[in-house]
């Protein structure tokens, strides 16, 4: 079941990869969530909102002031987002295409500089997580909210918007054969094909961190349920990270007014957890590998445009810009196909 075929390798280096997959093929499963079967999990129609739900808390860049996002819901195939405060500017449609950067975080952007929303990924895994096809995304500012139970309020909200079937088909997309994508730092992720035409997605995610964190790895179906249950898991720091970003990090206008205290985020050190962490297992607390596998690997998958990602995704000690080089990739060298 986990014997994954590396198949073609798009970008990085070959040996490079192979030496990470003999690392990655080693490390224990720490939790399994398979689905008991593979059917496929969300239906055969888009969906969309039956009406529009807002949700405010303290700006992920800016902490002096609360900020809103809406989800409301959009005839329109795929996810859009909308500047409220920039009326003469159009929809920015969340796709690959407009993928401004992914050094830090995932930043979309069109037409007008101005005209972008930073931090996306922790509200369009919910694309991905929850089989929502069709949303728009009122937004106030370029700098979403951050909640102290990660995106849990996000997924609160769209419970409360209430998700609805269209009569309009879903769209389904897999990459035509194995291909591995090789990072510059032991890293890689894996895309294989859907099986037998099958319409969902499964995840194998590994993490290796030379903290307290250390080695984690979860193997899982993409269902809502499973999307539910990560999306209690924060980003995390370390604590060397957070402490420069409350004292030198105020001379930067990046890192200035940062959002971010020892609620929301799990603060990490060498040997210990500095802020309580969360999803124990045994002797660890998989809360940074679920967020990793969740919000933001799903996060890439749903810069996918309308589509829906189906087949396995296998990804070891990846991060955002491996992730969106490697989606970026997929439509460059005309690698998916449809289901």
């Amino acid at each position: 079941m986990t014997d994954y075929r590396i198949g073609r390798t798009v970008f990085g280096s070959e040996a490079s990869i192979k030496a990470a997959y003999e690392r990655f093929r080693t490390q224990p499963i720490d939790e399994t969530r398979l689905a008991e079967t593979r059917a496929c999990p969300f239906g055969p129609n888009r969906f969309t909102l039956a009406s529009e739900a807002k949700v405010t808390d303290v700006g992920t860049f800016d902490g002096r002031a609360n900020q809103t996002i809406a989800f409301a819901p959009s005839a329109k195939p795929g996810w859009w987002i909308r500047r409220m405060d920039l009326p003469e500017q159009l929809d920015t449609k969340v796709d690959i295409a407009n993928l401004w950067t992914s050094a830090q975080n995932l930043v979309l952007r069109s037409g007008s500089e101005h005209n972008y929303l930073r931090m996306v990924e922790h509200i369009i895994a919910l694309k991905c997580g929850l089989g929502l096809d069709n949303v728009l995304l009122k937004v106030y500012s370029g700098d979403p909210p951050l909640f102290v139970d990660s995106s849990v309020p996000l997924v609160k909200t769209v419970d409360f918007a209430k998700i609805v079937e269209t009569q309009d088909a879903a769209t389904y997309v897999t990459v035509k054969e194995p291909v591995c994508f090789g990072g510059k730092r032991g890293d890689f992720l894996l895309f294989l094909p859907a099986e037998n035409g099958e319409k969902n997605l499964r995840i194998d995610c590994a993490i290796s961190w030379n903290t307290v964190i250390g080695n984690q790895r979860v193997l899982f179906d993409v269902t809502p349920e499973t999307f539910r249950y990560a999306a209690y898991a924060r980003t995390n720091a370390t604590r060397k990270q957070f402490v420069l970003a409350k004292t030198v990090g105020k001379l930067f206008a990046a890192t200035r007014n940062w959002g971010y205290n020892e609620q929301n985020i799990l603060i990490h050190g060498t040997k210990k957890f500095y802020t309580k962490p969360r999803f124990p297992v045994g002797e660890k607390f998989l809360e940074p590998v679920w967020h990793r596998a969740t919000l933001d690997l799903m996060a890439a998958l749903s810069l996918m445009g309308e589509h829906r990602f189906a087949g396995t995704v296998v990804s070891y000690r990846a991060g955002h810009t491996l992730d969106c080089d490697a989606v970026r990739a997929l439509y460059r060298n005309d690698l998916l196909v449809n289901i």
